[in-house]
């Protein structure tokens, strides 16, 4: 145990009398808190746990909010939606901190409560412990972002739509997005909240690109239509080179990617800016800076779009240092000579889509480009990965529905095998979502069904226009062993995405990567299910609520199904 709580990704609770064990996992700007009980079952009477928390520094706990309520609570209790008074009735919970950038240790406070027959709550011996939730994953070398995906937040719709609509924050089509000017009074608040890390270190890293007058820029944008980030890229002039995708909408004369390609050609130059698809999309995402004192590259599924910024759920790495710098410079100068004419032999010939390491100290990371030729295919041997899976398997992938072959055929197999733990999260043709775990058959769902069936006291979550929501595209496989590892990037784990597109895809076998994305992967994954739930008690006119201690044997206790049911069961004991 010692050697993960000093790991900086797990920390562990040690007070003995504590009925429980409390186990934190350190995400990007956020921590999961899995919490079990020691002996047996948990009595009757207990109700839930409440959760506390305290910032680097500071002197006082703030308690956790829960919306949900116990039944006849009284709506204008301040008090109702704090955990004290309504704890959560879960084994373990996300937790986005107010101030995550704050250095130092986060302390966290866990009670059992309890409640009579009477209604009255009491607390049990509590676990505390703290963990640093700073949000370079490992400084000067790789750090996991994320955006938050504010569709998945009903905070979001609480504190901003009381003061204008959406549309004021986001235009409602891609073309619009060079010209839109946010019109919300708190607009910028509300975009830098929803941006989360991911766009808050592609801002910074082109901000240093531009103060660095050595420093060169290498960009592949297959979405280009954020006039912050275009913005820019017109100060660093003739030290930018960029490749923008031109295949279907983006080709098109009254396209965003058309008109900021225009811009940039007055700024870099002609001979600076082209556009490709190569055999069907330029899908890349990556930004290479390098400078003699500035070296970094951001890669993943994060599109230069205000959906991809400000709405998908999305993530970005940002690598640190001369290797990674070599290998996706090469890959750029690789793409660049494919050039305009989409040259698909030449660049499946180079060096670039076969595996190579990045050279981090420490970390086991390792990039392919796409598109690969027989030779050097990837998808295949992904597939055999997932099939040597131990222990638990998560993920989210956009346009899974869509594509068959070796990854998804791993998926279907693996799922099936009740010794692994799965949660995914598939986006489906439409906009949908499917979720899949183990002991569970595949439950489709509709955010747009969901959106216009929740009960109180939740909201109708906003649309911010049209697309997919849930964009993510990464693997998660065995974060809990030795041999945890994490396939992310902008490759959709399709036969396209292998052979025709422009794509990156990175493998990363490190523990503290793959916990972050773990838990970026249980939150989605939890967002979803309980939205499904939301959706099928609408249906039935009931309202969700908090359930009470049995009254009488034939009654059962919320967490009955935490020891009776085989997924849930292994929820429990594999996050705590």
């Amino acid at each position: 145990m010692a050697k993960k709580t000093s790991s900086g990704y797990q920390e562990t609770g040690k007070n003995d009398a504590a009925p429980f064990t409390l186990k934190i996992h350190r995400g990007d700007g956020m921590a999961l808190l899995g919490m079990n009980w020691k002996k047996g079952k948990p009595p009757l009477d207990f109700a839930g746990f409440s959760i506390e928390y305290r910032e680097p520094g500071g002197a006082k706990f703030f308690p956790l909010r829960n919306r949900i309520n116990f039944p006849g609570a009284s709506a204008t209790d301040p008090n109702v939606r704090y955990t004290l008074h309504s704890p959560l009735q879960l084994f373990r919970w996300v937790h986005f901190p107010r101030n995550p950038d704050m250095k130092g240790l986060f302390t966290y406070r866990v009670k059992p409560v309890f409640m009579n027959k009477a209604g009255e709550l009491s607390y049990g011996e509590s676990q505390q412990c703290s963990i640093a939730l700073a949000r370079e994953t490992y400084p000067n070398a790789l750090n996991v972002t994320f955006t938050r995906g504010f569709v998945a937040s009903q905070a979001f719709v609480d504190y901003y739509e009381k003061d204008g609509p959406i549309n004021t924050i986001l235009p409602g089509k891609s073309t619009e997005g060079l010209t839109f000017k946010p019109t919300h009074p708190h607009a910028e608040e509300a975009l830098a909240w929803m941006g989360f890390e991911a766009y808050k270190s592609i801002i910074q890293l082109l901000d240093d690109a531009v103060k660095n007058k050595k420093a060169k820029v290498c960009m592949i944008a297959y979405d280009l239509n954020q006039p912050e980030v275009v913005n820019r890229l017109k100060k660093l002039k003739k030290r930018l080179r960029i490749i923008i995708d031109d295949s279907k909408e983006h080709g098109e004369k009254e396209s965003a990617e058309t008109e900021a390609a225009k811009e940039l050609m007055k700024t870099a130059g002609k001979d600076n800016v082209i556009r490709q698809k190569m055999g069907s999309l330029q899908h890349n995402k990556t930004i290479v800076v390098d400078g003699p004192r500035l070296k970094k590259v951001v890669c993943g599924s994060t599109n230069i779009s205000w959906r991809g910024l400000f709405v998908q759920n999305n993530n970005a790495i940002i690598l640190t240092g001369a290797n990674p710098v070599a290998r996706f410079q090469e890959a750029f100068e690789n793409f660049w000579t494919a050039g305009e004419g989409d040259d698909v032999k030449f660049f499946s010939g180079t060096k670039s889509p076969t595996w190579q390491s990045l050279g981090l100290k420490d970390i086991d990371a390792k990039v392919t480009f796409s598109p690969h030729n027989n030779s050097n295919t990837v998808l295949d041997s992904i597939g055999k990965d997932i099939d040597t899976v131990e222990s638990s398997l998560l993920y989210s992938m956009a346009f899974l529905a869509q594509t068959g072959g070796p990854i998804r055929d791993a998926l279907t197999r693996i799922t099936k095998n009740k010794k692994i733990f799965v949660y995914g999260i598939a986006d489906k043709p439409v906009g949908g979502i499917s979720l899949k775990s183990s002991d569970s058959n595949p439950q489709p769902v509709s955010p747009q069904v969901i959106a216009k069936n929740i009960p109180q006291p939740f909201k109708k979550e906003p649309s911010g226009g049209g697309g997919i929501r849930m964009h993510h595209k990464f693997l998660v496989m065995d974060f809990n062993t030795d041999k945890a590892r994490v396939y992310m990037g902008s490759y959709n784990f399709s036969g396209v995405a292998d052979a025709k597109n422009g794509e990156n895809l990175l493998v990363i076998r490190d523990r503290r990567v793959a916990t972050a994305y773990m838990i970026e992967a249980v939150r989605i994954f939890d967002h979803y299910e309980f939205r499904l739930a939301q959706a099928k008690a609408s249906t039935k006119k009931k309202k969700i609520e908090l359930q009470l201690p049995p009254a009488n044997k034939k009654q059962k206790p919320w967490w009955d199904r935490y020891y009776s049911d085989k997924r849930f069961i292994r929820d429990r004991e594999l996050f705590s």
